[in-house]
Order: C-alpha cells, then sequence, then structure tokens
C-alpha cells in the first residue's frame, strides 16, 4: 500500500529500525545455526551475537548480569511465565487499573487456582498513585505488578516509587515495559525491579515474534519454568537446569528475531532514546494542540505531554469511533487502532467503556507533514 500514514505504532513500530530487515535476512542465508547443540564455527558466531544481545539489553535497562537476560516469544508469554511460574495457591497480588489482557487474562484465570488479585485504581486520567497500590497491600500481598505506560492513553505511571513501596513491604515488583521500552528510560536497580519484561516490536524497533524478561537474583529462586525441555546444557539429567538463562530456555530460540532485535538495539544506542523520545513529544505536542478545540472530538487521558508516551486516545462524540477510524484510513490514508485496545480495565477507568476510543501513536519517522494532515482529517470527519 502506497501513501499511507502509520499512526499505530503502539501496536508495532514500523518502519522498523535500519539494518533489522537486512540482520533477519542475513542469518537465515547465511547461516540461521542452533546454538547450544552445533559444535562447529557457525554456531559459535551466532552464539556471540545471541550474547551481545543479551549484553545491550541488559546495559539497557541496567539489569546487571547478562545471564538474567532471557527470551520468549513476546511479552505476553514472559508475563504468563511470572504469574504461572512464581504465584502459588493463597498469594495475593496488586495490578493497576489500566492493565492489559496480557496480565488480567492470566490472573483471572488464577483465580480459580486459590489466588487473589486487587486493582489500584486509576484516576480519569489513567495515573495510578503511589498511595493507591499500597493501601492495596495485605499480609498474603506477594506480588505488585504494574504497566510502565498505558497502550491506550499513554500515561506514564510512578514506578520508581512503586518500587520503594516494594521494598519497604518486602514484596516482588514486576513491570510490564510494552509502551515504554526504547522511549522512555527504564533502570532495574534504581526501580527496584524484579521482573521486566519487555518486546522488541514496538519502541525497541526489532521484529515480530522476539521479547522476553529481566529477572532479579531473588526472584529466580522462588520461580519455576513453566516450559522444559531440551536447552544443550546437561542433556544427561531429567532435571531441568536450574542455571540462568538454562533455566527459562527451552526449545529452539528464534534466533532471526534475536539478530532482528540485535540491529535495532545497535540503533538505539547509536541514535540514543533520549533523542528519539524528543522527537516523538514534539509530534505529541503538535498533534494535541491540533485537536483540543475540535468541536465533538475529546482527547482522553491527559491533555498535555507532560508524564506522557507518544500515544493519544480520541473520542469522536458525535459519531462511531469505528466509522472515524474508518474513514480516516480510507479517506485520508491515516492508520490508526479503533475500539479497546486488548485493555477493558483501561477504558473503564477513562470512561470509554465499552465504546473504546481511537488511538493514535507515533515514532520518530513520522513528520510534522503527516500531523498536519492528520488534524485536517479528523476536522473534517467531525464535522459530518
Amino acid at each position: 500500500m502506497d501513501n499511507f500514514i502509520y499512526f499505530d505504532n503502539s501496536s508495532t513500530s514500523f518502519p522498523k529500525a535500519p539494518g533489522v530487515a537486512e540482520a533477519v535476512g542475513h542469518l537465515l542465508m547465511h547461516g540461521a545455526f542452533n546454538i547450544n547443540r552445533g559444535s562447529y564455527e557457525g554456531a559459535y558466531e551466532v552464539a556471540e551475537m545471541v550474547l551481545d544481545t543479551r549484553e545491550r539489553l541488559a546495559r539497557l535497562f541496567h539489569g546487571g548480569d547478562s545471564r538474567r537476560v532471557i527470551f520468549t516469544p513476546g511479552i505476553t508469554w514472559s508475563l504468563n511465565m511470572l504469574l504461572s511460574g512464581f504465584l502459588r495457591a493463597g498469594d495475593h497480588v496488586i495490578v493497576s487499573g489500566m492493565e492489559h489482557n496480557a496480565v488480567m487474562r492470566p490472573l483471572y484465570r488464577l483465580t480459580k487456582a486459590g489466588i487473589t488479585y486487587s486493582v489500584a485504581q486509576a484516576d480519569g486520567e489513567g495515573y495510578v498513585a503511589p498511595e493507591a497500590v499500597e493501601c492495596e497491600i495485605r499480609p498474603n500481598t506477594r506480588l505488585v505488578l504494574m504497566l510502565h505506560a498505558s497502550n491506550v492513553c499513554g500515561t506514564i505511571l510512578p514506578i520508581r516509587e512503586l518500587g520503594d513501596i516494594c521494598r519497604k513491604h518486602r514484596l516482588f515488583f514486576a513491570v510490564d515495559t510494552a509502551q515504554s521500552a526504547g522511549s522512555i528510560p527504564v533502570d532495574m536497580e534504581v526501580a527496584g525491579i524484579d521482573f521486566l519484561a519487555f518486546t522488541g516490536h514496538k519502541g525497541l524497533k526489532g521484529p515480530q515474534g522476539i521479547g522476553g524478561f529481566l529477572i532479579s537474583d531473588r526472584l529466580d529462586e522462588e520461580m519455576q519454568p513453566v516450559i522444559l525441555g531440551g536447552t544443550g546444557s546437561r542433556s544427561d539429567s531429567l532435571e531441568q537446569p536450574d542455571m540462568l538463562p538454562d533455566k527459562y530456555e527451552s526449545g529452539t530460540m528464534n534466533l532471526p528475531g534475536i539478530a532482528g532485535l540485535n540491529a535495532a538495539l545497535v540503533y538505539l544506542e547509536e541514535t540514543g532514546i533520549e533523542v528519539i523520545a524528543k522527537k516523538k513529544t514534539e509530534l505529541t505536542r503538535m498533534f494535541l494542540e491540533g485537536v483540543k478545540e475540535i468541536p465533538g472530538v475529546r482527547v482522553v487521558g491527559k491533555q498535555g505531554c507532560e508524564g506522557r508516551t507518544a500515544v493519544v486516545s480520541l473520542d469522536f462524540q458525535r459519531q462511531d469511533n469505528a466509522l472515524a477510524a474508518f474513514q480516516l484510513e480510507q479517506e485520508y490514508g491515516v492508520m490508526t487502532r479503533v475500539g479497546l485496545h486488548c485493555a477493558p480495565q483501561a477504558h473503564k477507568s477513562l470512561g470509554t467503556f465499552p465504546k473504546g476510543t481511537v488511538r493514535f501513536s507515533f515514532s520518530e519517522n513520522n513528520t510534522s507533514e503527516e500531523i498536519g494532515h492528520c488534524v485536517e482529517a479528523i476536522k473534517k470527519i467531525a464535522e459530518k
């Protein structure tokens, strides 16, 4: 498709970082050898690339030892591994009122196994105050699990303050960085994060199908692997290896995905997350200024750029949001995402359930001209 404007980067980034496609293709064409299995030079070269990717992720998130970087097919997989591998009957979990179904669905299922959870309520802008979390703590609370930034309205949660609360009450702290990794600096050590789940295909600018998590030593001691099998290590034993990363990485890895992610991380390091964030903020400010006075169009959540990512949800109050999104794409070439965004809990907090919103999410590859075109399109649609 030609001549389109892509404003759905919160779903997956496009275009990917320079060098990503080439890195994936090079691996597939010149040596997609399995690591930890083949005892030949090509396999060792791929293993070196995987190690380099772990080290880059450990630096990015200030996660310490790169062995604590675990690869999975994506962030949903990572969150399921945490919830199913760590929680036990009788445990209590605290989540926010802005969570994605990647958290809420597995957690809801676990209630049938004797696990309970409480929701720390968000305000009308999608913000969850630290005191709202602290007041939900019970004697059997074991885990606080929060997203870092909302995929619906872009609001950033105060993970550093939440980490302080978890330290104070000796709770484990897990953070979902689906919407922040690559867009906002995240420091595991400063925020006291025990489990940081990431995906490669959004702000990290890599391909789909690769993600993972970083885990603290103290959480690793309490968590069991959910997937067991071949690791290429300790093959003489029927016991799953307990050393990292093998403990959580059974089976054949998505090596083409890791190669693409490696190239994306190189791009992020060379460009600088701060530089990328500044460009996204400028585009977001321009968009918010352009739409704030349009009759019949409401910005959902925060009205300004403070404390948010480059994600903006609009509610077309005079027409169906799905129709507005359809017209944006069909008549003006603007790609968005409409609906509940796999986050009904968040839409309930924001007062947009069940109607949902039209979501616009920007990347550094977008331009001010694209923003201007989109704002004019919204004005015309709102007039109908």
